[in-house]
């Protein structure tokens, strides 16, 4: 597809810069329509990064009425978001929406509604999907390679909130409706069920506030999950980091593990956020004649894009 036209909306979002870098590394989109109720934002961004940025605006229905505009990312506050996207979607657009789509399950069911009623498509920017190394991991689970599912084992800490502006409304639940769950835990509940082919059935968790900081989300997060195939899963979060710096984009300041166990085998990454290797394990016959332990390397390039290649091929 060639000459796409995108809009981005919400230009204050930890992330929106990063989308824009994104759209402007997709050769199929030619031209960038920002909005945002503060025309500083969108002064700062056409000043940070330009390109294909053909219009900006703070008033929402002339990105809504642009039928020129094909998909629309939108990054804006969660309590904020649900109401945004359901008039994106009702307006014919395809929508890329920032995690998560609503603070609660029924706020996330609305817009999952409208977007099946319009007929358009509804993503989430899970561009871990597009890892090489994640897919290669699906397609050996698929393939049967550690056989049946016995349990996932994830692990994702990060640096310490004190490095990531607590004033900020990502640590107020009114504004953000979760913590650590929310904002970076999803991103490997999202890669057990993408990984293994399976479904959460029921979740049991404890959640508590640790940090010292004064904030009223969860900062750490312990859950034990039970599959559909009765396989069971754990995953353990935190911002608990204390010598790893700050930032939101700080790929050093992650520790990471990820483990399927099956019957024949295992699979397992323990890397700083997300994989670009893996160890495998397998008693399967067709890995017999060779090396039953093996680490396999998925090289990838640069981007600047939203979670780098990946996030560009996502």
């Amino acid at each position: 597809m060639a000459g796409v036209q995108a809009a981005l909306l919400g230009l204050s979002h930890p992330h929106s810069l990063a989308h824009l870098r994104t759209l402007q590394q997709l050769p199929e989109v030619t031209a960038i329509h920002l909005w945002d109720e503060d025309r500083a934002a969108l002064d700062a961004a056409v000043d940070a990064q330009p390109a294909k940025v053909v219009a900006t605006t703070t008033a929402l229905n002339a990105i809504l009425n642009n039928e020129a505009i094909f998909f629309v990312i939108a990054a804006v506050r969660n309590d904020l978001g649900p109401d945004l996207f359901v008039r994106v979607l009702d307006a014919g657009k395809h929508l890329l929406a920032e995690k998560p789509i609503g603070r609660q399950a029924v706020d996330t069911e609305r817009v999952i509604a409208v977007a099946q009623r319009v007929g358009k498509q509804l993503g989430v920017c899970y561009q871990n999907r597009a890892r090489p190394a994640v897919n290669a991991a699906r397609r050996l689970i698929q393939e049967g390679m550690i056989g049946e599912l016995i349990s996932v084992e994830m692990r994702l800490i990060t640096t310490q909130i004190q490095f990531r502006n607590p004033q900020h409304w990502l640590f107020n639940q009114e504004q953000a409706g979760g913590g650590m769950l929310s904002w970076l835990g999803c991103h490997y509940l999202d890669l057990m069920r993408y990984i293994s082919g399976d479904e959460a059935v029921s979740v049991m968790a404890e959640i508590a506030t640790r940090s010292g900081e004064a904030i009223d989300v969860e900062d750490v997060a312990t859950l034990a999950l039970r599959l559909r195939s009765g396989a069971v899963g754990s995953l353990h979060v935190g911002y608990m980091l204390r010598l790893s710096g700050g930032g939101y984009h700080n790929s050093g300041g992650y520790d990471a593990y990820a483990a399927f166990n099956g019957r024949l085998g295992r699979i397992y990454w323990s890397e700083a956020l997300a994989p670009t290797s893996l160890h495998v394990e397998s008693a399967h016959p067709a890995w017999q004649d060779g090396a039953p332990i093996r680490k396999l390397t998925y090289p990838m390039g640069d981007s600047p894009a939203y979670g780098g290649l990946p996030g560009e091929q996502f």
